[in-house]
């Protein structure tokens, strides 16, 4: 390679997209694939740490990041009190703490839960807080004032909510599917007014599994977050509920198409798509992985099923999708590589523990994450080979984030940036 040849690779090089933020869950497209480069592949409390700040309360939600703020939410134990913290991204020092609901009589939450469990959503100048029917807000990011708040909308949660709310243009999109009500909201995002409101069309309040009726709600819950994708061209909205997953347009909320799917419910990842097919598992008890076409009109269920995998398949931890290959992290630590377009398992291997976060792929690596605190880093590809093993202090139930160069790592008690110390 001449001189000039080696100076263009390296501009090419420097001119690599980095990036810079994660403003929802899964980060920017909301797949859980990251285009970061130079991020750990070892830690420890000792090791790479840039800063660890303690976070009180008690809160599944994942950390978002954007410019120089990183966001939680929090809630005391018993759901009283729920709340939003700010952190500088560079020292982890808490720059706004703000309680913005207080609660007098808490849905229950089942105590795998929290009652802090979406995950916020953020852009310049905002941040979206939700905690489910108890509230919703949007928040000034730099005075940490309220720009306006929901708390009408009823929903029973039942187990707790766990679904996150989505930017879509001027719009937030929410879910909200309880043991009395199931529908979507869709929020002007600068006033929080509702601009649609769609009722799900299956209702499952009737009958349950042995055809008697259901008096518990599993059989109408769901903790799944909403995802837009372009599908022929335009955006469709889609939307896994309990027993059944729609499309919808989402500046109107008209519904598209389902496909129902009666022997799981209570959904809770978030779908992925590409080689022309929607993924997502289809929660409990025993769950399948599904792979959809995601078009047509109507009911779908008898002709848009492309394959079902039965085994190795997560019900909380969501999927990954890179090229042709799906990757899998069951809640028993089974991980799992599948071709995309057959469903055929292409490896899989046991990790340790169990798993409720969601994996990431950074720069050619899985990262998996366990309730016990253990994160196991596998090569990516075709297959099973384990790069590196690290623990932090707590257990993830949260969803990591990455930007830049760093993890942002919540734990049952701390906020971690992990960075390679330089």
């Amino acid at each position: 390679m001449n001189r000039h040849a080696l100076l263009l690779s390296a501009i090419v090089l420097a001119a690599a997209p980095v990036q810079a933020d994660w403003p929802q869950f899964r980060g920017p497209d909301g797949t859980g694939v990251s285009k970061s480069r130079g991020v750990p592949l070892s830690w420890s409390e000792t090791k790479n740490v840039k800063w660890k700040t303690p976070i009180p309360g008690r809160a599944w939600s994942s950390p978002v990041v954007f410019g120089s703020q990183v966001w939680v939410t929090t809630a005391t134990p018993d759901g009283r009190e729920l709340s939003a913290l700010a952190l500088d991204r560079d020292t982890g020092r808490v720059l706004h703490d703000l309680k913005l609901f207080q609660v007098e009589k808490p849905q229950y939450a089942h105590p795998f839960n929290s009652y802090a469990s979406p995950t916020p959503a953020i852009e310049a100048g905002r941040v979206y807080v939700s905690f489910g029917s108890p509230g919703t807000a949007a928040i000034d990011t730099a005075s940490g004032k309220v720009v306006w708040e929901r708390r009408d909308f009823e929903c029973n949660h039942y187990r707790g909510a766990g679904s996150s709310p989505v930017v879509f243009g001027d719009l937030l999109l929410m879910h909200f599917d309880g043991s009395d009500h199931q529908f979507l909201v869709a929020l002007d995002k600068r006033t929080g007014k509702t601009v649609w409101r769609t009722e799900r069309s299956i209702d499952f309040k009737d009958l349950g599994p042995d055809g008697k009726p259901e008096a518990e709600g599993d059989f109408r819950k769901a903790f799944a977050t909403p995802h837009v994708a372009t599908i022929g061209g335009r955006p469709v909205l889609v939307s896994i509920g309990s027993k059944a997953t729609y499309g919808y347009e989402p500046r109107t909320g008209k519904e598209l198409w389902r496909i129902e799917e009666r022997s799981s419910h209570s959904a809770g990842t978030r779908p992925v798509l590409g080689q022309g097919l929607l993924f997502y598992p289809t929660g409990w008890p025993t769950g399948q992985l599904l792979a959809v076409k995601p078009d047509g009109r109507g009911d779908v269920t008898e002709t848009h099923v492309a394959w079902r995998l039965t085994r190795g398949v997560p019900k909380k931890p969501s999927l990954l999708l890179v090229d042709d290959l799906l990757y899998l992290i069951a809640d028993n630590g089974i991980a799992s590589g599948v071709e995309a377009k057959t469903g055929e398992v292409v490896w899989s291997g046991r990790l340790e523990g169990n798993y409720s976060a969601s994996p990431l792929w950074i720069d050619g690596r899985i990262y998996a994450f366990n309730e016990d605190g253990k994160a196991t880093v596998l090569q990516g590809g075709r297959e099973f080979k384990v790069l590196a093993e690290n623990r932090l202090e707590d257990g993830f139930m949260a969803s990591p984030a990455v930007a830049g160069e760093a993890l942002f790592l919540r734990t049952r008690t701390h906020l971690y940036r992990i960075e390679e110390a330089r």
